[in-house]
């Protein structure tokens, strides 16, 4: 998700290609947040050395998970998450007072948008799956406010995914569809809209934008049926594909509202069969500001 912004700028919309301001989408992505760090072994265990990182910004928190679980992991840790979300914001403030974590904090911006933050206030920026409405364009600009905001030495670590990857011919076609409309959005790097492209350039990103020791972690996630992480990702692609619908249909990826619903349904039981294999890769991206 995103932010709120400098009243010098004209109010920009979000591009975010879910509702934002779901209850569904809220409850999502709690689950998400919590499933990914599984997954990945950990909120950030890519980076080494914690000791010295001391404030924390998370881009595009959704109701707070991961924020939460690293204010609770790290409570010598000031960690602020932002987003696009008024729904969000609260309830993950909310959550942060119910657990009294006073070092969780929440704060309403847009971040396609400046930054509300002064320079170097921050150790370490965390930003995962941010493509869902990120442009290829305003990705240079996003990474030098990140490092401005960044203190010397600080740390961004980036994590992003393609999906669409299985062996039935319904969810493998409703997750093109999903990435034609990212295509004709303005909001991929694929030169066909086959997949997102992100996770080729985002390396090439980090370093363009003047960040150091730019480093890889690569991971796959298997949600094939009978896979420990099979039934909470068919929680979560149930509930998102369903939000996409009209983005997809906005965008053309397909013309019928029924054909659309009737490809869901039919992935949905593709998902529930034995023989449904998938996986998803992820890239998580860190670079050292100089």
């Amino acid at each position: 998700m995103s932010m709120a912004h400098d009243s010098s700028h004209q109010q920009r919309e979000s591009t975010y290609a879910l509702d934002a301001e779901s209850a569904a989408e809220l409850a999502r992505l709690m689950r998400q947040d919590r499933m990914f760090t599984t997954e990945i072994g950990g909120l950030f265990p890519e980076v080494e050395e914690v000791d010295g990182i001391k404030d924390i910004l998370d881009i595009a928190c959704g109701p707070g998970g991961w924020v939460l679980d690293t204010a609770f992991q790290y409570p010598d840790k000031e960690v602020t998450g932002i987003d696009i979300s008024q729904r969000m914001i609260a309830y993950a403030q909310g959550q942060a007072k119910v657990q009294g974590l006073d070092n969780a904090q929440f704060q309403l911006m847009n971040a396609l948008d400046p930054l509300k933050f002064p320079d170097a206030s921050f150790d370490l920026i965390n930003a995962r799956l941010i493509l869902a409405f990120m442009l290829p364009s305003v990705w240079p600009q996003f990474l030098l406010e990140c490092k401005r905001v960044l203190r010397p030495g600080g740390i961004i670590r980036l994590t992003e995914l393609e999906w669409g990857m299985s062996n039935m011919p319904a969810f493998e076609r409703l997750s093109g569809l999903s990435m034609l409309a990212l295509k004709r959005a303005g909001q991929s790097f694929s030169p066909s809209g086959i997949h997102v492209g992100i996770l080729p350039v985002l390396p090439r990103l980090v370093k363009n934008a003047g960040f150091q020791a730019v480093k890889r972690q690569a991971y796959s996630i298997d949600f094939s049926y009978g896979a420990d992480s099979h039934e909470s990702f068919y929680e979560d692609i149930k509930i998102a594909f369903k939000l996409l619908q009209p983005f997809m249909l906005r965008w053309k990826a397909i013309d019928s509202a029924e054909e659309l619903e009737t490809l869901y349904q039919q992935a949905l039981d593709e998902m529930q069969a034995e023989e449904f294999c998938a996986c998803t890769p992820l890239l998580t991206v860190l670079g050292v500001k100089p």
